[in-house]
């Protein structure tokens, strides 16, 4: 019967997609060996990566980065790419490509993804998959009716580790999930002397510099800006990733980590929309995200699945079942609560507890299919229709919840979320941070 059921699900899965894709949409006709033509924004860091593994098997046909040394060193392994500075440039070549790869700073993936759908081209965007819960809601509304693959770069999800997490907890291996927890260690972002003294961290009282420094050779720091607020260069936002700390251009450890580590959660039980948002941490700092700080949601419920409350935790925040000892002490971890016992998880590994009550313990038979791989589930949906695991539908409400989050800790107040409005019903203030102004010159769509 496992068997029969997993592959009747598989089957269901994959013939929706087939008719969600059907007809021209099928870029490739019939013949799977045909090449997509991809463009690739952002070639630096994470960029480099995707370009590469899209690269392995499909045509990179266009390369586009504000950083020529990144543009050079990606022209040297696909020389008959174009090449663009702007992507919005880029587009106006679009006849030339079927998909696009957006990897850049997260600020501006919102823009250039926008305009690679409303061309109708298929979308793998890096996390998070916006700057503000506005964009996100924005593409998934986009998204509907269009007959593209989209994939948010969460290359977790195609682990083997969180499938079965998923299938342990959606068979009722622990009875029903009322209470979960998600904890990271990293301590990037600001803390003041005060607050490192209080959770521990190390003290990083960064401010935004009074004085500019000269912009590198071969940056386009205007466009690296894009539609964020002006600003002068400085080399405390570049090289490297120390721009994600700054609310201007990123939302910290939430939504980059977020992104993966509540991406497990989301997926097993069932999750969406939160009813009410609040969180704890230092004072909040204008500019800078924090190094240390706690969210929790509650959801009401799903199906059979009863009402639900996730807190996030980074930093040296943790939940009182670390803090007690009850469960071992990982650095990072993903903890379900159930009423017959517990199930912690991080990437690699997971753990009934408490073990000795699941020493008998007989798993169900796996009904969730090995992924082909995070960016080759991608491809393969481009060509066949087949869905992917982290489209934008189900990423963009993951998403959504790691920026409420955010929004909750900035403005220090427990939010009630009216999600088919997107607004929050008991705090005005919110609407500045749900949707961040563009500067002018840019636009979403």
């Amino acid at each position: 019967m496992h068997i029969s059921r997993r592959k009747f699900l598989y089957s269901a899965a994959v013939g929706t997609g087939a008719a969600l894709f059907a007809g021209p949409a099928l870029l490739r006709g019939q013949n799977l060996n045909n090449k997509l033509n991809v463009a690739i924004i952002g070639c630096g860091g994470r960029g480099g990566g995707n370009m590469n593994e899209v690269g392995k098997t499909e045509n990179i046909v266009a390369l586009c980065d504000v950083f020529q040394p990144n543009l050079a060193k990606a022209a040297e392994k696909f020389p008959q790419a174009k090449h663009y500075t702007d992507f919005r440039k880029l587009f106006d070549d679009a006849k030339s490509f079927d998909a696009v790869v957006v990897s850049t700073t997260e600020h501006t993936h919102a823009p250039a993804v926008m305009r690679a759908l409303k061309l109708k081209k298929h979308v793998y965007c890096e996390k998070p998959l916006t700057h503000d819960v506005y964009e996100c809601r924005q593409i998934r509304k986009t998204l509907r009716g269009l007959k593209v693959a989209t994939q948010m770069g969460t290359q977790i999800h195609a682990s083997e580790n969180y499938r079965r997490v998923v299938e342990l907890i959606q068979s009722g291996a622990i009875g029903a999930v009322r209470e979960a927890h998600v904890w990271v260690d990293r301590t990037w972002g600001r803390q003041s002397p005060e607050d490192a003294k209080k959770y521990g961290d190390r003290v990083s009282t960064v401010e935004r510099p009074t004085e500019s420094e000269p912009v590198p050779e071969g940056l386009n720091w205007d466009l690296w800006i894009g539609p964020a607020p002006f600003r002068p260069f400085h080399s405390i936002y570049l090289p490297g990733s120390k721009w994600y700390r700054w609310w201007d251009f990123g939302n910290g450890t939430m939504s980059d980590l977020g992104s993966h580590w509540n991406d497990l959660p989301f997926w097993a039980l069932k999750l969406d929309a939160p009813l009410t948002i609040e969180a704890d941490g230092p004072p909040p700092h204008p500019e800078i995200a924090p190094a240390t700080m706690s969210a929790t949601y509650t959801y009401g419920p799903r199906g059979k699945m009863p009402p639900l409350t996730l807190t996030w935790y980074q930093g040296q925040m943790k939940p009182k079942q670390f803090t007690d000892g009850t469960i071992p002490p990982w650095k990072s971890g993903a903890l379900f609560v159930g009423e017959k016992g517990m199930l912690l998880s991080d990437y690699g590994k997971h753990v009934l507890l408490p073990e000795n009550r699941f020493k008998d313990f007989r798993r169900p038979e796996p009904f969730i299919p090995k992924s082909l791989g995070h960016h080759a589930e991608w491809i393969d949906a481009c060509k066949t229709g087949k869905p992917t695991t982290c489209n934008f539908e189900y990423s963009g409400a993951l998403t959504e919840a790691n920026h409420l989050g955010n929004v909750a800790y900035r403005l220090g107040k427990k939010l009630e979320w009216d999600s088919a409005a997107l607004k929050v019903k008991n705090c005005t203030e919110a609407e500045k941070l749900i949707r961040c102004p563009y500067r002018k010159g840019w636009t979403l769509v």
